[in-house]
């Protein structure tokens, strides 16, 4: 049996997965339907609507199948999110990649397996619609096309999910997110002894943007910053917009890339300002993860706020 490898962006993959909230709940039937249309159509033993976390899969729909996950090692799925494909077993029992997995030899005895990516909010692969059957088989170009069509009808579920943890004006995380994405990725960075560290911004001179030019300035205003920290920032760090002109970002494993993160954002700022050119301007308070002092991310939030506010202070003191 060969393990999967993990995807080159796992933890930005996994980051993706996590906000959505979806891991552990109960069935919907927005998503039975379609594993039920599914199963119906292909003639399968087995649909599942399979999400893959750092070491299980978790099923949100299951068509034919009692059990609610698997672990990741022994799963196909994990096979099946390293490619855009979709990824076919014609006959797992010969395979040499699966036919000691204990999924083939044991139950639900897979022969035949069909399973096509699905996308996150952070278009990362989280998991697949799959097919699986107990006799071996094939899946022609246009039933892949076909499963494709479904997979997609999952992605759309998902997008709807993602809508309530997404800031919709600037497309990065909302408050809700924020909290529930960073209260993850702190956990696992006090579990494993993993430095990280929040940056807490506040536009300055927002309001009066929004008095002299109108709210739909002050709109732009506030995509605009959000794009240059997404841009500024690594892809597996946290950026959310927290309400009105309040942004965080959390790193994790940062061991000072914030600061060089911060000098690229003054840079970029000033190269893409736009029509805020000489108006663009925040305040930022730095706080590196204490682990004794910092136990949820409410309290990493207070802090960085509170030297937000000192920042923003002495730069009201220096601007006389």
């Amino acid at each position: 049996m060969i393990k999967p490898p993990h995807p080159l962006e796992e933890t930005a993959r996994l980051m993706s997965l996590h906000s959505l909230r979806i891991l552990d709940t109960v069935p919907e039937e927005r998503f039975d339907r379609i594993t039920r249309m599914a199963q119906r159509l292909f003639g399968i033993d087995i649909c599942l609507i399979s999400l893959v976390d750092s070491h299980r899969q978790w099923f949100k729909s299951r068509q034919g199948l009692d059990a609610c996950e698997t672990g990741r090692e022994i799963s196909f799925c994990g096979h099946a999110i390293l490619d855009d494909r979709v990824f076919i077993v014609g006959d797992a029992a010969t395979d040499p990649r699966f036919a000691d997995n204990p999924l083939v030899t044991g139950e639900p005895h897979i022969r035949f397996y069909a399973g096509c990516p699905i996308r996150g909010p952070m278009n990362h692969r989280v998991g697949t619609l799959c097919l699986i059957d107990s006799q071996p088989r094939g899946l022609s170009v246009d039933e892949q096309e076909t499963l494709r069509d479904f997979a997609a009808m999952v992605e759309d579920e998902l997008a709807m999910v993602a809508r309530s943890t997404i800031d919709e004006l600037t497309g990065v995380s909302n408050r809700r997110g924020f909290n529930n994405l960073a209260r993850h990725v702190l956990s696992l960075c006090r579990r494993t002894d993993t430095s990280a560290e929040i940056a807490f911004f506040d536009l300055d001179g927002f309001k009066a943007v929004n008095d002299e030019h109108g709210h739909e300035a002050g709109d732009r205003l506030l995509k605009l910053f959000a794009e240059l920290l997404t841009k500024c920032f690594r892809s597996a760090d946290v950026v959310a917009r927290l309400g009105g002109d309040e942004f965080a970002v959390f790193m994790a494993g940062s061991d000072g890339e914030s600061k060089a993160a911060l000098k690229r954002l003054e840079q970029l700022a000033e190269a893409n300002c736009g029509e805020f050119c000489g108006t663009l301007a925040w305040s930022v308070g730095r706080v590196r993860l204490d682990p004794e002092r910092h136990t949820t991310i409410e309290s990493l939030l207070s802090d960085a706020d509170a030297r937000m506010y000192e920042d923003k202070l002495r730069r009201r003191a220096a601007a006389g």
